[in-house]
């Protein structure tokens, strides 16, 4: 209550309490005391720190204070460090934030004036770069907030060396920093630890480097840890203990082996001082496995061991704790073709293998595991000699050839050039199926390239040893089929599966560009053999006469086939068609009134011919009589005289020059 409010309730006469206050009070009259409050009552402003005792403490929490005002100050009891220790008649320091509040009182804060007499004191005994210490208060943001006499920030990045991902574990422990800023205006100071470790540090790392020594085993503890090794941090400086020298295993992370800020005793490997760098390692400080390797494990030797680890070149075997070989993909079975190792073995398998090499100074060691088993290709020649006619399935084809299974895991080529006596195969599917069987002869064994060559024209006859030399001769006349047309030639067939080659020179008189324009596939002709080479499984050809089947010209309603003749054999034949010509004008003469002898008399050119045949070149006559009775037979029918001229052509002169051979024409 107020004064007035008290005066009222307990009606007490203004007279006798003049009276009470100047007694009160020690002052000789009201007036007096009037001038001594508003003298002292003018020097309290707000933001003015002042000290005052504790009067009472209220139930609610306020502790009142008597700063020698006419009303009293009040301040919360949170705001002192510790409540329970406030006691009455004690002074404290407190800030004026308002003189009269609405309840009429002065309106102190003791956490205020405490800040203001701290950073007062900070700043009277510290200066930028002094060392301080203090307790971590509470995580805000971008930092800390540490308080050594007043609250200072800690910037996250400057905690520590390297960045934690929680800073908040901080909260409640006491640090120290090294002050960086302090902005007075502002009131605020900014401090580091990491500046001060830092430096800690660099000390420390000086001594390290004057006095550590390869091959040194030194404390350290756990930094950091990574997937390819351990930073160990010896005092000053950290140290790489990669994953490959922590243990002679196989160790998959090096958090199998350690945790952070684990203790842990290490061996000094290298030591680069110029970059300052330092290699560990943790299994040097045992003996290598390594060690006569030789002897534990001799080269054809058979062991037990356990498949640890699957790439696609092979598997990794632990043969024991620190020694771990590899089986390559291609040392997995004899005859299966192994893609990948899983499809053999899986991890964790045991397996039995043979040692095939050892390299003590590289730590390798190869194994085998299809040499645990017998080799079916040391079998191969003896179950599979040349001769040996088998039957097995086509398992595959290519470009050059068709593989065919013998048995499991063993296969042999058949090769395109071996399918077929006679026929140009392009393809083995115009021979064979995938998955057909089929018989075939074996022709060779390679055991050492692991190699079989097959065939299948060799269950038959060579017909070029005997037979083609019999039925087909140099200078035979025989027709054939266009079956493929090349910029060099034209392929014949003579017969099915017999083909001989009619070059590009022998189409025709004049050069021939593109054959095309001389023949077409599939058109029938009529060749001259000219070459025969049995060795070669060639035949050579030349064109006499080429069919056009499709075309017919009508002389005479009768089909005329249209020849295209290669010199002599081409004026030949005109001559020839001339001479039918001549026969038939001579018949039609016969036959009129002035006598069967004028009309011959009249037709003296009809001997024309006889001459132009013993004057032409030298010819096979025998080939060209089909050619000039076809001739013939076209405008009409000879009678017998016709055979006068014709009979000439098979009698030559005495002078005509002897019949060139038919590899000559």
């Amino acid at each position: 209550m107020h004064g007035k409010q008290l005066v009222k309730k307990f009606a007490i006469d203004p007279e006798k309490l003049e009276e009470l206050t100047i007694e009160a009070m020690g002052v000789d009259s009201i007036e007096m005391l009037n001038d001594a409050m508003v003298n002292k009552v003018g020097d309290l402003t707000a933001n003015q720190i002042v000290t005052g005792k504790v009067l009472r403490i209220l139930d609610d929490g306020t502790v009142v204070i008597d700063v020698q005002y006419k009303s009293e100050g009040r301040i919360p009891l949170a705001e002192f460090d510790d409540p329970d220790s406030v006691k009455v008649g004690e002074e404290v320091e407190a800030l004026i934030e308002a003189i009269h509040d609405e309840d009429g009182h002065i309106s102190l804060s003791k956490r205020k004036a405490d800040r203001i007499r701290g950073w007062e004191r900070i700043i009277e005994t510290h200066k930028e770069g002094d060392v301080v210490k203090g307790d971590v208060q509470r995580k805000i943001k971008g930092g800390l907030l540490v308080d050594i006499g007043v609250p200072v920030f800690l910037p996250a990045s400057q905690v520590n060396i390297r960045r934690t991902g929680d800073i908040g574990e901080w909260i409640g422990k006491e640090i120290e920093a090294r002050i960086i800023k302090i902005d007075e205006e502002r009131m605020n100071i900014v401090i580091s630890r990491r500046k001060l470790i830092e430096e800690e540090r660099e000390r420390l790392k000086t001594n390290l480097l004057s006095e550590i020594e390869e091959g040194q085993v030194r404390t350290g503890v756990v930094k950091n840890i990574a997937d390819f090794g351990v930073f160990v941090d010896l005092g000053g400086l950290d140290g790489l203990l990669h994953i490959t020298d922590m243990s002679w295993g196989r160790i998959s992370h090096p958090s199998d082996m350690v945790a952070i800020d684990e203790q842990v005793e290490v061996k000094v490997l290298k030591i680069d001082r110029e970059r300052e760098r330092i290699a560990l390692g943790m299994k040097q400080k045992q003996a290598s496995p390594w060690e006569e390797i030789d002897t534990k494990f001799p080269i054809s030797g058979r062991v037990t061991g356990e498949v640890v680890n699957l790439m696609s070149y092979g598997a990794f075997v632990k043969l024991e704790d620190g020694v771990e070989g590899l089986v390559h993909i291609s040392e997995m079975s004899w005859t299966k073709r192994v893609n990948h190792p899983s499809e053999v073995v899986s991890v964790g398998d045991q397996v039995e293998v043979v040692v095939l090499e050892v390299n003590p100074e590289k730590q390798e060691i190869s194994l085998g595991m299809k040499q645990t088993e017998v080799n079916p290709w040391n079998m191969v020649s003896d179950n599979y000699p040349p001769g040996t006619i088998i039957r097995g399935r086509v398992r595959n084809l290519t470009n050059y050839g068709a593989f065919i299974e013998l048995q499991e895991g063993i296969d042999g080529l058949l090769h395109i050039t071996d399918m077929s006596w006679t026929k140009k195969i392009t393809h083995p599917s115009e021979v064979v199926k995938k998955s057909e069987e089929i018989e075939c002869v074996v022709l060779s064994v390679d055991q050492e390239k692991k190699r079989i060559a097959l065939g299948l024209k060799q269950l038959q006859a060579d017909p070029w040893a005997s037979d083609i030399p019999a039925r087909y001769h140099i200078g035979d006349s025989v027709p054939g089929s266009v079956t493929k047309i090349t910029n060099f030639g034209v392929f014949v067939e003579l017969e099915l599966g017999l083909e001989g080659l009619l070059h590009v020179s022998e189409l025709a008189d004049h050069k021939v560009e593109n054959p095309e324009e001389v023949v077409k596939v599939g058109q029938k002709v009529e060749v001259r053999i000219i070459k025969i080479d049995t060795e070669e499984r060639k035949i050579g050809l030349t064109l006499i006469q080429t069919h056009f089947e499709s075309a017919e010209a009508e002389v005479g309603g009768q089909p005329e086939p249209e020849a295209v003749a290669r010199s002599p054999l081409g004026s030949l034949a005109t001559q020839l068609k001339d001479l039918g010509e001549r026969v038939s004008k001579r018949e039609a003469a016969a036959d009129q009134p002035e006598g069967s002898d004028d009309a011959v008399a009249s037709a003296p050119e009809v001997e024309a011919p006889s001459e132009a045949l013993e004057t032409a070149p030298a010819v096979e006559t025998a080939d060209v009589a089909p050619e000039a009775e076809a001739k013939a037979e076209e405008p009409k029918a000879v009678e017998p005289k016709a055979e006068e001229p014709a009979a000439s052509s098979d009698e030559p002169a005495a002078d005509e020059p002897p019949k060139p051979e038919a590899s000559d024409a």
